[in-house]
Formats: C-alpha cells, structure tokens, sequence
C-alpha cells in the first residue's frame, strides 16, 4: 500500500548482529555485540532494522538509566551500522526512535559512521603553515560526500540535534579523525614501501633509526597488558590527562577476543630490554584502529612510537585492512593550538582527516533531554 512504513526495529541475537557486520566487511568496533560487556555501566542491546523479513542494519544501543527515573539515554556510539546511501533512511531513523520510546528512553544519540569530508596530507600541511587559517573547517576539503551531505541534511530537518563543538571532539566519540588508506584509489593494495614512500621525511628517518638503535616491537599476551598500562600510566601523568584503570583494558581484550581470537592486539616495543612504547590495536573486518598509545620519558631518541605504529600499519596490511585508523583529533591547525602536535605527528603517516558527520540526539522527551544536556555541560 503506498504510503505503508514496512520498517521495523527489533532486538536479535548477538549472532545474528555479528554475522550481519562480517558480511558487511567492517563496522565500529563500537558497533560490535561484544562492546556491550566492554560498557558495564550501561545495559546493551542488539537491535535488527527489517524491511518487511529482511535484515537490513544493525546497531548496538547501550542504555544510561537517569538517576530515580526508569527513563534512558538510548546511545548507538559510531552507529548504527545502515546502508546510509539507501532512499529510506528517514524511515530507518524513525523506527529507531518509535522502538526507543518503548523502551522509555528519553532521547536517542547516533553517530553515523560515515565520512563526509576530506583533507589530504599535502593541503593539512599547507593549512599549517597559512598564518590565516586556524581550523581545518576553514579549508576546501579534497572530496566531500553526497551521500553524507544527504544524511546530514536529512538529520536537520527531522529534529534531531547535535551539540559537537567547533574543536572537533563531541560528547562522546570524536568527529574528526585521521586515517591512512592501505588501498589505492583502485582497490589494489598498496605495498610496504608504498605506504614508507607516503610518509614525511621525519617519519622515515624515525623508522630507520629506531632500526639501527634495535628496537623490537612484537605482539603480545594478556598478562602484557600490565606492562602497557604501566608506561601508559607515565604517559598519562606526562601528558595531563586521566588514565584508565588496568581492569579496563583486561576487560575489552576479553570481551573483544572472545568474540574473534585476533580482534585486539598489545603491541611492545622494546630496546635492551626496555619497554620503550606500546600500543594497543583492534581490528573488524577491513578496519584497524590505533586504540591507545604509551611511551617512557627515557629513551624517546630510540623512536620507539614510530617504530610501534609502523608494525600496526604493516600487520594491517597483511591482514587485509583497507584503513589504518589513528583515531580522535581537533581541527585545529593553527601554530598556538593544544593540539597542534598531534595532528602534525599523525599527518606524518601520509594519510588524511576525515570529518564524520558527529553524534545526533532526538529527543523523546525534551524536558528530560534539556535537562540532561544541561547537567552534562556543568560537568
């Protein structure tokens, strides 16, 4: 019947959702079943979108209850996982929403994981070094996305609403990320001295001396996790920010691990004995991330951090990966900005920013939902 809405959303096994995203080739590995035992605070779900009997999306939403109201933030982190180039997307979105508010939730947030802009190694560098320019925003991306301009058009007509700041970093997942292909534009892969070829001057030599210095980097176990979360922790107070627990990454190998063997990787690079980097790695399907990173004071002139990811680029390849992710940055590009530094460490890689399209609430209840943000803030 015209005019008939035949999309439905309903929770299926976390099999079913699985083998939905192994098809598909890759996915957030926030968008994985196994994510759900990884957030204990909140109570996940595996959710299946059907047209008609056919599957056709999957998502994993954690639930953050309020406190002394049976009302819930429904949080699809990096998802849900939808053919986002499909006519009926405002209807998918919608069917989320009617199975949310069943489910008493007070608002839904999404985040599409969808690239919608690019910039290039070459203009990054050329943004940096423009006195004019401070955010990367301020740049003509090398290659914008119809098909998320869509989605994003789409997302501001239909009441949903998003609180990223200008700096890039959402509430929850960032927004701007940095990303090397591992493909041609063809789809043939690029080779290991194609992707040495890519990268800066500085990272070459990094990599040759951390080489000639004998530094080794391999993959470890379990029990090495502690040895990263100890350099890690040194990281942590170095650099100003809090680190996490170490029962936090025991858990995600566990939970990440059990659901594929080779998910999430310790990686340790050493020299004379000494744990100079490590770094931590998960890949799903075609997709590899940078997950997290340490490093000692002593003996930074080993290169031990560019001798670690060059291992994670190289073992990405082999294992057939088309993205070799190094996460989270800022768009800021300017000389004075915080964070110049990472940005300038990543682009080294010769690979690009990516814009997504950020995280997006609809809210079910808006006082609820202000109220919410509102607390959020203040925190």
């Amino acid at each position: 019947m015209l005019g008939c809405v035949s999309i439905t959303v309903k929770p299926i096994p976390a099999a079913e959702h699985l083998a939905f995203i192994t098809e598909r080739g890759s996915a957030s590995f926030l968008q994985t079943p196994a994510w759900a035992s990884v957030k204990k605070e909140w109570r996940g779900e595996s959710l299946g979108w059907f047209d008609a009997d056919q599957l056709i999306g999957v998502g994993l939403v954690l639930y953050r209850k309020l406190p002394k109201l049976k009302r819930y933030l429904a949080y699809l982190p990096e998802g849900p996982v939808l053919d986002w180039a499909r006519p009926d997307v405002d209807e998918q979105l919608d069917a989320l929403v009617a199975y949310a508010k069943k489910a008493r939730a007070f608002a839904v947030r999404i985040g599409p994981a969808i690239v919608h802009r690019r910039w290039s190694a070459e203009t990054i560098k050329a943004a940096i070094a423009d006195d004019a320019v401070t955010r990367l925003s301020q740049v003509e991306p090398d290659d914008t996305s119809l098909v998320a301009t869509r989605v994003l058009r789409l997302l501001q007509h239909r009441n949903w609403t998003t609180s990223d700041g200008d700096e890039g970093f959402a509430a929850g997942q960032p927004m701007f990320n940095f990303q090397l292909p591992l493909l041609h534009t063809d789809g043939t892969a690029r080779t290991e001295a194609e992707l040495l070829k890519g990268m800066n001057q500085l990272w070459r030599r990094n990599i040759k001396k951390a080489e000639k210095a004998g530094v080794q980097v391999r993959t470890g176990e379990r029990a090495d996790l502690a040895r990263f979360h100890e350099i890690y922790l040194e990281t942590a107070q170095r650099d100003g920010f809090t680190g996490r627990a170490l029962s936090y990454f025991e858990t995600m190998w566990d939970a990440l691990n059990a659901e594929d063997e080779d998910r999430m990787q310790v990686y340790l690079a050493e020299h004379d004995g000494d744990l100079v980097a490590a770094t931590t790695m998960i890949r799903v399907g075609t997709h590899a991330w940078y997950s997290y990173g340490a490093s000692t004071t002593a003996k930074r002139d080993v290169r031990g951090s560019n001798a670690v990811q060059w291992r994670m680029i190289r073992d990405a390849a082999a294992r057939g990966c088309h993205v070799y992710d190094l996460r989270g940055i800022t768009e800021g590009v300017g000389a004075d900005d915080p964070e110049i530094g990472l940005i300038q460490f990543k682009v080294g890689t010769g690979g690009e920013a990516v814009a997504h399209l950020g995280e997006w609430d609809r809210a079910i209840n808006k006082p609820l939902h202000f109220a919410f943000l509102t607390y959020m803030k203040r925190r």
